[in-house]
C-alpha cells in the first residue's frame, strides 16, 4: 500500500509517496543523509546546498557504477564456472556410457 514518507535534508522538508518497504526507505534515506553530511562536512554553510546535492548524486552514481561492474564480473565468472562444471559432468557421463554404465545397481 502506498504511504507518505516525510524527511528533512539540509534544513528543508521533503515528502514523497512510496510502496517500498519501510526498511528500504530508511536505508536509502540514511545513505543520502550520510553522503550529504560527508560532502558538506568540510565547511558547513560554505558550500551551496545545490553543490552538496550534486556531489552526493555523483557519489551515489559512482557507487552504482562500481556495483554494476562487480555484478558483471560475478555473473561472467559464475557463467564460466557453470560451463566448466557442465563440461565435466558431460565428460563423466560420456566415459560412463563407454564403460558400460554403472556396475552396481542403484538402490535406496
Amino acid at each position: 500500500m502506498e504511504r507518505l514518507v516525510r524527511f528533512e535534508l539540509l534544513g528543508q522538508g521533503y515528502s514523497f509517496y512510496t510502496v517500498a518497504p519501510e526498511n528500504e526507505v530508511a536505508e536509502a534515506l540514511e545513505l543520502v543523509q550520510r553522503l550529504v553530511a560527508e560532502n558538506s562536512s568540510g565547511a558547513p554553510g560554505v558550500i551551496p546546498v545545490n553543490k552538496v546535492a550534486i556531489l552526493t548524486a555523483l557519489n551515489i552514481a559512482s557507487q552504482h557504477i562500481e556495483l554494476k561492474a562487480q555484478y558483471q564480473r560475478y555473473k561472467r565468472d559464475t557463467e564460466q564456472r557453470i560451463a566448466l562444471l557442465t563440461q565435466q559432468i558431460d565428460s563423466g557421463l560420456s566415459s560412463e556410457k563407454e564403460s558400460g554404465g554403472c556396475q552396481a545397481p542403484f538402490s535406496l
